[in-house]
C-alpha cells in the first residue's frame, strides 16, 4: 500500500516537532524533579556498648552483628584487661592503687579470652573506643587526671597479652596505639577538663553527652562530640536517654524483676521504633542507642536490641556502623554544607 507524498511542513513535520516538543518538556520535568528533590541522607544508625567485659556478651553481640550486618563500637574499661591479682597495678586519680568501681578480671584466663573477643572485633569492622579504666566519676577531675587515665588505658591495652603471659597476635600494638580514637565518660560525667585533655591525647571524639532528641555530630570543636538522644518512651511518650541502664531505672527502679521482663523488652522495642521510624522519615539524623554488657531485668534490653537490629539495620537506606565510619562519612558533607 502507499501511502501519498506529504508536502514540506505538513502533517509528519508537525508530528516531529510535536514529538521533539514533548521530549523537551519531558526532560525539562526531570531536571527540575532531581533539582527540587536531592538524594536524602542515609540513615545511620549507631550501636554501642560500654564496659565490654563479659565475654559471654562478647560473643553474643558478635553473633549478632553477624546475623544483621551491623558494626559495633564497644567501649573497653581497661581494668577488665588485669587479673584481680594485678589489680594494683592501675592506680585512678584520687584513689589507691588497685581500686575500680567495676572490678577486675577474675583472672589471666578470662583476659585472654576477652583480648581474642577485642581482636577478633576488630579485625571484623567493629570499633574499640575508651571507657577509661576504673569506671570512675572524673566530673571534678583535672586535665592532667584524665590524661593520666588515657595514658594509663594505652599502657594497659598494649602490654595486656604479654602482662597475662601470651603473645600478642600482629597488628596489637598499632591498633591500641592507631585505632582507638573514641571516649565515653563513666556515668555520662564530664566536667570542663575533658575535652581539652581529649584533644591533648590526641583522641577524636567524645560520646558522653545528651541531646533533647537524636542530633547530628558536633564537628565544630577539636574533639568531634556525639549525643545520645533523649527519646519518647512507655505509655506516655516521656523522654529518657536511649540507654538501657536509664531504662532499667525508669523500669524497675534499677532493682531486677525478670517477672516483668517481656513487658520492659516490648516497651524498649517500641522506644527504639518509634526514634527510629521518626528520623527515618524525617530528618534522618543519627540515631544513638547505648548499652552495656550487663543483662538488666532478665536481658529485656539486650532482647529488644537484637529484634531491633534483625529489622532495622538491613533496611535500605539505613546504614548500622562505628562511630569512626560515622565521622568519615558525615564530617565532609558538613564541611561542605558550611562552606
Amino acid at each position: 500500500m502507499k501511502f501519498p507524498k506529504q508536502p514540506a511542513g505538513g502533517a509528519g513535520a508537525k508530528l516531529r516537532a510535536g514529538g521533539l516538543t514533548a521530549a523537551i518538556s519531558l526532560l525539562i520535568t526531570s531536571l527540575n524533579t532531581a533539582v527540587a528533590e536531592p538524594a536524602r541522607p542515609e540513615q545511620i544508625v549507631l550501636i554501642s556498648f560500654d564496659g565490654a567485659h563479659d565475654n559471654r556478651l562478647w560473643e553474643r553481640s558478635l553473633k549478632t552483628a553477624e546475623q544483621t550486618g551491623a558494626r559495633f563500637t564497644y567501649f573497653l574499661s581497661c581494668t577488665f584487661l588485669i587479673s584481680r591479682d594485678s589489680r594494683k597495678s592501675y592506680k585512678a586519680p584520687g584513689h589507691s592503687a588497685g581500686r575500680s568501681n567495676v572490678g577486675f578480671a577474675p583472672d589471666r584466663a578470662d583476659v585472654v579470652e576477652r583480648l581474642g573477643h577485642i581482636w577478633a572485633a576488630h579485625q571484623q569492622g567493629h570499633e574499640i573506643g575508651s571507657h577509661g579504666c576504673g569506671h570512675f566519676d572524673g566530673k571534678e577531675w583535672s586535665k592532667n587526671d584524665w590524661i593520666a587515665e588515657f595514658e594509663q588505658f594505652d599502657s594497659i591495652a598494649s602490654t595486656a597479652w604479654t602482662d597475662n603471659e601470651m603473645q600478642p597476635p600482629a597488628g596489637w600494638s598499632d591498633f591500641v596505639a592507631s585505632d582507638i580514637k573514641g571516649f565515653r565518660a563513666p556515668y555520662l560525667s564530664t566536667g570542663t577538663a575533658l575535652h581539652p585533655a581529649l584533644a591533648a591525647h590526641g583522641l577524636s571524639y567524645d560520646a558522653s553527652t545528651v541531646s533533647n532528641g537524636p542530633a547530628s555530630p558536633d564537628f565544630t570543636q577539636p574533639v568531634a562530640r556525639f549525643a545520645l538522644p533523649m527519646v519518647p518512651e512507655g505509655p506516655s511518650g516521656r523522654p529518657i536517654i536511649a540507654m538501657d541502664y536509664n531504662l532499667y531505672v525508669r523500669h524497675s527502679g534499677a532493682e531486677e524483676d525478670p517477672s516483668k521482663s517481656a513487658e520492659f523488652e516490648t516497651r524498649a522495642l517500641e522506644a527504639f521504633r518509634t526514634a527510629f521510624e521518626a528520623e527515618y522519615s524525617g530528618e534522618r539524623r543519627p540515631l544513638q542507642l547505648g548499652f552495656h554488657f550487663v543483662e538488666m531485668n532478665g536481658g529485656a534490653y539486650w532482647r529488644a536490641l537484637e529484634r531491633f537490629a534483625l529489622e532495622t539495620c538491613g533496611r535500605p537506606e539505613v546504614a548500622c556502623i562505628t562511630y569512626q565510619e560515622a565521622m568519615r562519612r558525615l564530617k565532609p558533607q558538613q564541611v561542605d554544607q558550611d562552606s
